[in-house]
């Protein structure tokens, strides 16, 4: 893991300043920043693996209906973004210190709570997909 960068005011204030396309390529840049440290968790990129499977099979279970398809990818990728952000969440609350806090463990146990519910939204409509489509052809 490299250093981290910190800003200075005067950095920090020509970052807000930035407008137009000149703001959105930053964004992107910071956004696809945010994607490569993801991938360095082991959990985003187990579930970025299971991605590659589950969208290709939200096509074949979505039986050509784009809402069911939709609906389908809609809830992988929901667990990749919870993911990213109890990834940020821990991030956050180990830059602070690594004394145990009460407050800390709950924001970290809260952020594993929102990952197991979004992989059990996951699961539970791709479960209800493929009966349907086993069951009714």
């Amino acid at each position: 893991m490299s250093e981290p960068v910190v800003l200075t005011e005067e950095a920090a204030a020509v970052h807000k300043r930035r407008t137009g396309l000149v703001r959105l390529l930053y964004a992107g840049r910071h956004s696809l920043r945010g994607l490569a440290d993801g991938w360095g968790e082991k959990a985003f990129r187990l579930e970025a693996c299971l991605a590659v499977v589950l969208l290709p099979l939200a096509g074949w279970l979505g039986q050509g209906d784009w809402v069911k398809t939709g609906l389908l990818c809609a809830t992988v990728l929901l667990v990749l973004i919870v993911e990213l952000l109890n990834s940020g969440i821990e991030s956050v609350v180990d830059r602070i210190g690594p004394q145990w806090h009460e407050l800390s463990r709950r924001a970290k146990d809260m952020g594993s709570a929102a990952v197991l519910l979004s992989l059990l939204l996951c699961g539970a409509t791709f479960a209800a997909a493929l009966y349907q489509r086993i069951a009714h052809g």
